[in-house]
């Protein structure tokens, strides 16, 4: 299975067959994506999903259930999934590194939508699911953090944090591009970028 399919399959909530509900929750996310949360009526995802309103309402409770089924599965899988690429390379923080870029830049490439989420709507969600979330994107960050503590000694703990966030960001930064370079170039720049810049020597 590929690193794309292990993370889709974590945020369709694992191995099932692609349901009804997963259809209009993509269309959703789309749409939130697009317009913003509070740009997008219940109405307007009925519509594009060509469903009427009892049936929308039969799968999701409104349109913050529908951004929370989109968020957290999400957060949670990008967890599992780094934590098993760090340990796929117990002595090896190089390879650990590579390793969670690839991860990272294949999920960011796959997700587009959910990416823009993450960064723009977050907010909007109650104060349980938003700090499960936080909680769970902090976690994430510490697998990252260790790798980047372990290349580079003499590197504090924030300061890796610091950097794994840049990284982030460049990787991130996919529901902004153009189409002009097509996704599996991509794929190579955004890996390569992250890597050099997490190398740096000045980082030591």
């Amino acid at each position: 299975m590929t690193v794309e399919e292990q993370v889709l399959q974590a945020a369709a909530g694992g191995r099932r067959r692609r349901s009804r509900r997963d259809e209009i929750l993509e269309i959703a996310v789309g749409l939130f994506a697009a317009r913003g949360y509070h740009g997008v009526s219940m109405d307007d995802i009925g519509s594009a999903a060509g469903v009427t309103g009892p049936a929308l309402y039969h799968h999701f409770a409104g349109k913050e259930a529908m951004l929370i089924a989109a968020l957290m599965p999400v957060s949670d899988g990008l967890l599992a999934g780094g934590r098993q690429r760090v340990a796929e390379h117990p002595e090896d923080a190089r390879g650990a590194l590579e390793s969670l870029i690839d991860f990272h830049v294949d999920f960011a490439l796959a997700n587009p939508a959910v990416i823009a989420l993450h960064l723009h709507e977050l907010d909007r969600l109650p104060e349980e699911p938003r700090r499960q979330i936080r909680r769970l994107q902090r976690l994430y960050v510490e697998e990252w953090v260790g790798v980047l503590t372990t290349l580079h000694p003499k590197l504090s703990a924030g300061e890796a944090r610091v950097l794994a966030h840049a990284a982030f960001g460049l990787m991130n930064s996919t529901p902004f591009l153009g189409g002009e370079v097509d996704r599996q170039r991509r794929a190579v720049l955004l890996r390569a970028a992250t890597l050099a810049a997490l190398l740096v020597e000045s980082a030591d």
